[in-house]
């Protein structure tokens, strides 16, 4: 261990030095940093990692070796930060800022939540700062992937998967969040207001399977005075359908298609129109 820290000590002090020398040159680093802010519902998640490159090498069983704590990119460990508390892999997460690391093998990887995200590499790493760890399958890829790569892929209101992938390898852990009760609460409290989302509250209680009468009432409402919003008619023409309401669907959605067509408005003439045919 103190070699390895001599060894970076004694790196940084080069750095330093010809930097000195250099004066005011500039060169790119040799791994870029990358920040990804990715909305989750109602919050988001914030990301920073540095991503090397493969660069012609043997990277998983050689130049990062198996069954040994990776920083997981290079550099500075990724860090992640949750606006609210979640759950990966059926596990609770509170609110925060966490490191991540791995332990990658040719089958599996075990994913390491650290509760110290700033660290410079794995050299200091203490399982004793864990705040979780779990194992997730590998995958090998058809294409190389030359740069390491974090991702989030297949985000939903409730959820998302974050992927990372590098070489041939990619594994990948889900991210859920249950905001449905801070939502309700959130659109009764607004109903009490001067200015109500009559439209965006239509919205949630349709897609989430809620009350479609109470739907109906609140996109009716959105309606009123509607005289350029085609796309409020497409959303209630569909609201009635799902109530069984098949005259007033069919209704609104011709309405929606003479405004949209007022408007030049392409789209909502096509919606408007495949909701006619639905109701056929």
């Amino acid at each position: 261990m103190q070699t390895k820290l001599l060894s970076i000590f004694t790196a940084t002090l080069l750095l330093f030095g010809s930097q000195q020398v250099l004066g005011q040159a500039k060169f790119p680093p040799a791994s870029s940093s990358t920040k990804i802010e990715q909305g989750l519902g109602i919050n988001k998640v914030t990301l920073t990692y540095q991503r090397p490159n493969v660069n012609n090498r043997t990277i998983f069983g050689d130049r990062e070796p198996y069954n040994e704590v990776w920083r997981t990119g290079a550099n500075l460990i990724p860090s992640i930060t949750f606006e609210e508390e979640v759950t990966i892999e059926g596990n609770k997460v509170p609110a925060g800022t966490y490191g991540i690391f791995t332990i990658p093998t040719k089958t599996n990887w075990t994913i390491i939540f650290s509760k110290n995200p700033n660290q410079w590499g794995a050299y200091d790493y203490k399982q004793d700062e864990d705040l979780l760890r779990f194992q997730v399958k590998s995958q090998k890829t058809k294409e190389k992937i030359e740069s390491f790569t974090m991702a989030f892929e297949n985000v939903t209101p409730t959820g998302t998967d974050l992927s990372l992938a590098w070489e041939n390898t990619k594994v990948k852990f889900h991210i859920a969040v249950d905001q449905h009760n801070e939502i309700l609460a959130s659109i009764n409290e607004a109903m009490k207001g001067e200015k109500k989302p009559y439209f965006q509250a239509a919205q949630y209680y349709y897609n989430n399977g809620l009350d479609i009468n109470q739907a109906v009432e609140w996109i009716s409402e959105a309606d009123k005075n509607n005289v350029d919003a085609p796309y409020i008619k497409y959303w209630k023409a569909v609201m009635q359908l799902k109530a069984g309401d098949k005259p007033g669907a069919t209704k609104t959605a011709n309405e929606g298609i003479e405004m949209a067509k007022s408007l030049n408005n392409e789209e909502y003439v096509r919606l408007n129109t495949q909701v006619l045919k639905s109701i056929k």
